[in-house]
């Protein structure tokens, strides 16, 4: 039972799960609203279409619960379940306050109540609150006791330290297998690149392949007995962005601006932290070693209506591979749920089909 509902958390993460099950065919492109592309749209009507499964997906990392706490199993209009008429005064409620006391911004979310559990907290805890950061912060007085260096100087330092050769190779192309870990269960995986703009991630679990895969146009998903399900923009941005950085791709030309915040600490390594800055997206927090120079670890957001869905990738076991060190290892954590790659075996520069990175078309049995 535990290892099933692992298996559903790992494919959660990886996958878009309840809009497979909305009924609504994935491939075709959604309409501008949410009560245009869904039915019984009640609370969330007027947001882009492609925001309601992120806002969906806030909603359960909030409260700890699963798509079906609120809706029915293949039926997710109807109004059978007695929370999601709750979760719609819940909804209208936050609205109201943010608008009467923040000028609408995202001050007050679903988790500003209900830290992780279905129902919100009204009472003080007696002792250690539920752990709610992840990451370690120093006191701010140890934080702001030395200033730290400036962007520039901190991106200079971490290419210099992933190209180790001032001859290495242009990587145009990379195959990568190894193991994803979710919690006591293994499965092999797969990781095929082309350059910054390709990627194909293939988990192969026991009742079939999970693919998450990007190209220069689309991002889609595909798990088993879920079809296919094409990613929003949002979920495309987060997908790039959640690839390990093996091409080390200039950061400066992925964001537009970087801001320094306070220095911290990752398992004891002291970090330096840059906050990558770009138009219409909430900031990324990037975190170099302050010996090695190297990035540690990435947190990112998805906006969602109700608030900001994160996500936090960790780097590790970075090795020489022709000229430039590439983390082997990277586990990403979502609230409620993560896992770990762990790359074994490595081919660099292969003859690699363009048509590996063309979205599949869905079969009748999908529609």
């Amino acid at each position: 039972m535990l290892l099933t509902r692992r298996l559903s958390i790992a494919l959660w993460a990886l996958s878009v799960v309840c809009l497979a099950q909305s009924g609504k065919e994935a491939s075709t492109p959604l309409p501008k609203n949410a009560e245009q592309a869904f039915k019984n749209i009640q609370a969330l009507k007027g947001i882009p279409a492609d925001q309601l499964i992120p806002a969906m997906q806030f909603i359960s990392a909030s409260l700890g619960v699963q798509c079906d706490f609120c809706h029915v199993e293949k039926a997710f209009d109807k109004d059978d379940k007695e929370p999601k008429k709750t979760a719609r005064k819940m909804i209208r409620m936050m609205s109201a306050i943010n608008q009467e006391n923040f000028k609408g911004e995202k001050e007050v979310t679903c988790y500003s109540c209900h830290r992780g559990a279905n129902k919100p907290f009204a009472v003080p805890a007696i002792g250690d609150e539920p752990a709610t950061a992840t990451r370690e912060s120093k006191p701010n007085s140890e934080a702001n006791a030395d200033k730290p260096p400036a962007p520039d100087a901190v991106l200079e330092r971490y290419l210099h330290a992933v190209s180790t050769s001032a001859s290495a190779p242009k990587f145009s192309t990379s195959l990568e297998k190894g193991i994803m870990t979710v919690g006591a269960a293994q499965f092999p995986v797969e990781v095929l690149t082309k350059g910054p703009e390709y990627r194909v991630t293939t988990v192969r679990f026991p009742g079939g392949d999970n693919i998450t895969a990007y190209n220069t146009h689309v991002g889609w998903m595909t798990s088993p007995g879920r079809g296919t399900h094409e990613m929003s923009t949002a979920e495309l941005d987060a997908a790039r962005l959640d690839a390990d950085p093996q091409f080390s791709v200039d950061p400066k030309r992925i964001f537009t601006k970087f801001e320094a915040r306070p220095s911290e600490k990752i398992d004891g390594h002291p970090v330096y932290v840059l906050a990558g800055l770009r138009e219409k997206y909430p900031p990324v927090e990037l975190f170099f070693d302050q010996d090695s120079g190297l990035l540690l670890r990435m947190k990112r957001y998805i906006d969602t209506p109700l608030g900001l869905n994160p996500a936090q990738v960790d780097y590790g076991d970075y090795r020489d591979e022709n000229g430039m060190k590439v983390p082997f290892r990277w586990t990403i954590a979502r609230p409620g749920s993560s896992f770990t790659i762990q790359i074994e075996h490595m081919e660099r520069n292969l003859s690699v089909d363009d048509a590996k990175f063309e979205e599949p078309a869905l079969s009748k049995s999908e529609h």
